[in-house]
């Protein structure tokens, strides 16, 4: 009986082992051209997504006003949390894919704080642009809120 078993098990492994490798050996290159997934890249790709499919692409540029060093975090093609020197603007050009062409594509900037001329700490100013037109403003940081918008 165990003989038995332990050459079904063997046979079964075999079988299993050489069956998943089909015929004969394909490129690597080859085979590709017709997939989804090759077909997928063969489109345009814009910064921050994947391929466009007809929507329309804007230029967004996330600004942080102030002078000295201020820690940034924010959203845009990517997102980062990062230490830097300001004035700091960072460009994208982005262009919703998917649901976001109906609800929108967060776009933020949330400035750290900066040291005021008379030595107290207060909070940098930020702004968004997009397509040369400046949507959100935070002027000097009055509100303590990041800049946030979205983007269809």
């Amino acid at each position: 009986m165990r003989k038995t078993l332990t050459a079904t098990a063997f046979v079964l492994a075999a079988a299993l082992l050489t069956g998943c490798g089909g015929g004969e050996e394909e490129p690597a290159e080859a085979g590709k051209a017709g997939s989804p997934a090759a077909q997928k890249s063969a489109k345009p790709e814009e910064a921050g997504g994947e391929a466009v499919e007809g929507g329309a692409s804007h230029e967004v540029t996330i600004t942080v006003k102030g002078t000295g060093r201020s820690n940034v975090m924010y959203t845009l093609d990517d997102s980062d949390f990062t230490e830097v020197d300001l004035p700091w603007t960072k460009t994208a050009t982005i262009a919703p894919r998917g649901a976001e062409r109906e609800v929108g594509r967060l776009v933020i900037v949330t400035p750290g704080n900066m040291t005021a001329a008379d030595g107290m700490l207060v909070a940098a100013g930020c702004s968004i642009t997009v397509d040369g037109k400046t949507v959100v403003e935070n002027e000097g940081g009055k509100t303590g809120k990041p800049c946030s918008y979205k983007l269809k």
